[in-house]
């Protein structure tokens, strides 16, 4: 008697039994792993070069529109792109492709312009004051354009505490540029950067000022006129933002250090 068993319902005579597949080699799960890192890198270098990139807010140039700790997407397609739009900007061209111009107001990540500063080629991140061609000065801490002040309305104290708990208020103010563009700005005292010479913008280049103005390094100081060439995008929105209590290291801070508020939040 044949010892083979018999055909079940589940393979029929007439069907013809499916051969093993042959397993795949370590080394090959291992290039395959390879591959999907690869490509999913990839991916994430055309994203940051050609549509947005995340930056991290490290000083206090921009308070109170932009806090140290805050996180934000910066528009890599706003302006066109540049050598500062690839990473080490090694782009093999010069000059901007699909270039447009920012407007004044418009919140701008750049490199560091002036070849004689140790942060040369750093990101910076300002607010564009002043166009190629116009005449920007500060004169007892208000902001002439075009020989002409900008208006600039005293609203609620800014309410900062420093890392001892000591809570301080600061003036401040909201501007309005031509064409409408309102924005917050501080006014700690006066300093020498509230009463500037004139600046004419060159062609092809714009002037910066951070939102702090007695605490921001900018075109009135060693940042200078800010080349074209040198925008890598618009700050378009806040999408995560940390105080002084949040250590990524220590997970029971990050409840209490997280600023819910600024999430997702539009930058002016």
């Amino acid at each position: 008697m044949s010892e083979d068993a018999p055909l079940t319902a589940e393979t029929p005579a007439d069907q013809p039994q499916k051969a093993d597949k042959p397993k795949k080699k370590e080394g090959d799960s291992w290039i395959e792993t390879i591959k999907t890192i690869f490509y999913a890198l990839l991916i994430a270098l055309v994203i940051r070069t050609v549509l947005f990139q995340p930056f991290n807010i490290p000083s206090a140039s921009m308070e109170a529109t932009l806090l140290v700790g805050d996180y934000v997407f910066v528009e890599k397609y706003a302006y066109g792109y540049s050598r500062a739009s690839v990473p080490y900007m090694l782009a093999p061209f010069s000059g901007r492709l699909f270039g447009s111009a920012p407007e004044r107001g418009d919140v701008v990540v750049f490199k560091m312009p002036n070849v004689n500063s140790p942060e040369y080629h750093w990101d910076y991140i300002k607010r564009v004051i002043g166009l190629p061609g116009d005449r920007v000065q500060m004169i007892g801490g208000v902001l002439y354009l075009n020989d002409k002040p900008i208006p600039k309305v005293r609203v609620a104290d800014y309410i900062e505490t420093d890392p001892y708990g000591i809570t301080t208020r600061v003036p401040q103010f909201r501007e309005t540029l031509p064409g409408g563009r309102s924005y917050l700005v501080l006014d700690r005292g006066m300093t020498e950067e509230d009463d500037t010479r004139a600046f004419v913008v060159p062609p092809g280049h714009y002037f910066m000022m951070g939102d702090n103005r007695d605490n921001s390094d900018d075109s009135r100081m060693s940042v200078g006129y800010v080349p074209a060439e040198d925008l890598v995008g618009r700050a378009k929105l806040r999408f995560f933002s940390v105080d002084d209590s949040f250590i990524w290291y220590e997970p029971w801070t990050w409840p209490g250090g997280i600023r819910y508020s600024r999430m997702f939040t539009f930058v002016e």
